[in-house]
């Protein structure tokens, strides 16, 4: 049974899983410059443990196509998480992956070809990788991930695989918005979903 009531959460806890989801976004930052060979800014990331309902207001209406790489975590703790991000987003990656002309398709919303998915797959990996070593460094806890699965689909149907899987443990996930590189060149969501007794032992790690 867990401790932490969600609703209920002291500032010293709160802060705690701020910093937690800003060193992942950090880390998977700079994994992907290091991928991408290039400078990657990263805007200060807006962290909040926002409610399942809410989450598609915060992202834009429920039928914007998004591209979304889906994961599980188990060993210490378990959960699972995702990293959004939307089509135009998408193919500045791609492109800058496979050292095309960055505009290409980016503004057309062309489908994604079979080396462009490859190349977004790729990336999911390291991003979603770095994000919880990241993690699994600063709490000592282990942390495997499952292997990630990539969907191209409107952000409400994306959003209703956590809501039905995680619903049972709490209402709420720890949503860290990002950007990425210059003028917006990535704008990207990490969705952190641990099952309600992870959240104490992610606490108790810290030692709070």
């Amino acid at each position: 049974m867990s401790k932490i009531n969600l609703n209920e959460l002291n500032e010293i806890q709160y802060d705690v899983l701020r910093e937690i989801g800003n060193i992942g976004a950090g880390n998977a930052t700079t994994a992907l410059s290091q991928m991408l060979n290039q400078k990657m800014d990263m805007s200060v990331p807006k962290v909040a443990l926002v409610p399942f309902n809410e989450i598609s207001e915060i992202m834009g209406p429920e039928d914007q196509t998004v591209v979304g790489i889906l994961l599980g975590f188990e060993g210490d703790i378990y959960g699972m998480m995702m990293f959004l991000f939307d089509t135009k987003s998408a193919h500045h990656l791609a492109n800058a992956l496979m050292m095309q002309d960055r505009e290409t398709g980016v503004d057309s919303g062309a489908d994604f070809s079979e080396m462009e998915m490859s190349a977004l797959k790729e990336i999911g990996n390291i991003v979603s990788g770095s994000y919880l070593t990241a993690i699994s460094k600063l709490t000592t806890l282990k942390m495997i991930s499952t292997i990630p699965e990539m969907t191209i689909d409107m952000i409400g149907a994306l959003l209703s695989v956590p809501a039905s899987e995680f619903g049972k443990y709490g209402d709420k996930l720890l949503l860290i918005q990002s950007q990425f590189g210059e003028m917006d060149f990535v704008n990207g969501y990490f969705l952190m979903i641990p099952e309600l007794e992870s959240y104490d032992k992610l606490l108790d790690s810290l030692g709070v």
